[in-house]
């Protein structure tokens, strides 16, 4: 077996987080690291103390709002802005650090990300947030694509 890249060690630790996830649409983890150590981690949901959409419905499917649009709309935050968030709360330094995040930041979390002095997004999955990408090449963020390769003989 083996060894994991550090690419692959964090995004797998990615996933971890993403499954404390509370949203009924999309499970998605964030870790912020910096010099190999992961400074916090975040993954969408509500506000602390404030219900769960798993125990009260989602607020964006009643309303018939699809993906991608009216984030304001949402009882929960999103992973990148928690794992920002838990930073701050316990007085953690995240300049220059890297967010490792199961799906690409929209453009509320891309603009997070620029003021927070993040320098390194690594994702997995894709979203459809034009600007945000924008925003990110403007800024200078350094933007990958995760991807895992098979294993040899795995079929895939």
């Amino acid at each position: 077996m083996a060894r994991p890249s550090w690419d692959e060690y964090f995004m797998e630790i990615t996933h971890l987080v993403a499954r404390r996830s509370t949203c009924l649409r999309r499970q998605v983890g964030a870790v912020l690291v910096k010099e190999k150590n992961i400074l916090a981690t975040g993954y969408n949901g509500s506000p602390s103390g404030v219900a769960h959409c798993l125990d009260v419905g989602c607020l964006r499917e009643q309303m018939g709002i699809p993906s991608g649009e009216r984030h304001e709309l949402c009882r929960g935050l999103h992973a990148e802005q928690n794992s920002i968030i838990q930073a701050a709360k316990h007085g953690t330094n995240i300049d220059g650090s890297t967010l490792y995040c199961t799906t690409m930041p929209c453009m509320i979390c891309a603009k997070m990300i620029i003021n927070a002095g993040i320098r390194r997004i690594v994702f997995e999955e894709g979203y459809a947030d034009r600007l945000a990408a924008e925003m990110l090449a403007e800024a200078s963020i350094i933007v990958d694509r995760f991807t895992t390769k098979p294993e040899p003989g795995a079929d895939r």
